[in-house]
Order: C-alpha cells, then structure tokens, then sequence
C-alpha cells in the first residue's frame, strides 16, 4: 500500500452553524464570508503540495471549500459519501448549549469523543470509522499525492485510527486545517486544540 504521507486531509471553511455553535451534522449548511477566506488560504497551502488528485465529501461545506481549492490547483473535486460528517440525528440543527442543558452525559461522551458515542436517532463514531477508513483505503490505492477535503470528525476519526491517540477524538481542528494522514506526521500535527463540540 503507498505510504500515507502521499494523502492530506483538509477541513472546510467556517459556516454560521460553526459559528453559533450549532449540530450541522449532514445539513447542506453553505460557508459563511470567513469561511470561504479561510477556503482561499487552503487553497494557497494547498498550491504548495502538487496534488494529482482532489476529493472531497459532498455536504455542501466540504464541496464549496473543496471548490474554491480546485480553481487554485487546477484539479475537479471527486466527491465520495463516505467522507461525510457524522449523521448528528435528533441532535442534527440544535445548539450545543440546549443539548448540553438537555442531556449532559450524552454531551460530555460527545465532547470527549468517547467511540462508542452515538448520536440520538444518528450515526455513532464507530460506524463512521468503518466508512472513513474504508474511503480512506481507496484513496491510498488510487491517484496520489492526494488531498481530502472533510469535516472536523473526518480526520479526528482518521488520526484516531493511525496513531492510536485516543486524545485526537477530543481535539478540535480548525476549520480550513491542513492536516497530513502519515502516522508519524499525524502524532505531531497541530490540530488546535479545544473541544470536540466545536468540529462539526
């Protein structure tokens, strides 16, 4: 299998959900003026790395962000489902707050990225894994250097699965990061910091 170092993981822009603390889960939620700013700036990053091949999840944040990076590289974004943010189910447009003062406990396993945790009605982040490790497999075996254009629970599941750092469930990564799959390269990639609650 080709070593990983040949696939980055990016995240999209900032949308108002991010911004107003609110679960987007699968909602096609659009990037906001700061967002696609920080979409141009990815762009630039990404210029630097002579991709051959762009894909990128199809929720509308994701595909914007991965849009703006196109035009820059030269490359059309391939789309693949699997590459969604986690489905947030019943919790799916509600604000973090009224969540957290509804069910704390199932909002602390939330912020802690406990893997168990299932959303309400939605996905848990096992039955993310399995998806993202299996679109993840398909890249490496495909058109490389290769970047990915995600979600915040993307490649916290992602680094999670490479690294064995259970820490990185819990990690926030910021929106427009650039963040490269390579185990080695994963242990000491600056993810920000900051609570889970604030990646999706």
């Amino acid at each position: 299998m080709p070593s990983a170092t040949c696939v980055y993981l990016a995240r999209h822009g900032q949308t108002a959900y991010n911004l107003e603390g609110r679960f987007q889960g699968q909602l096609p939620v659009a990037l906001d003026d700061t967002g696609r700013a920080q979409a141009a700036e990815l762009a630039e990053r990404a210029a630097e790395h002579d991709f051959a091949k762009l894909w990128c999840s199809p929720l509308l944040r994701a595909r914007e962000t991965a849009d703006i990076v196109a035009a820059r590289i030269g490359l059309e974004p391939c789309e693949d489902a699997r590459l969604m943010e986690t489905d947030a189910g019943d919790w799916t447009d509600r604000t973090f707050a009224d969540v957290q003062a509804e069910a704390p406990e199932a909002f602390a396993a939330f912020v802690a990225g406990e893997p168990d945790f299932a959303f309400p009605g939605g996905e848990s982040f096992t039955q993310q894994g399995i998806r993202v490790a299996a679109a993840l497999a398909d890249i490496e075996r495909g058109t490389l250097p290769a970047l990915v254009v995600c979600h915040g629970g993307v490649i916290r599941i992602a680094i999670f699965q490479r690294v064995s750092r259970s820490v990185a469930m819990s990690e926030r990564v910021p929106n427009g990061a650039l963040v490269p799959l390579a185990p080695a390269a994963a242990k000491r990639a600056d993810t920000g910091g900051g609570a889970a609650a604030q990646l999706s």
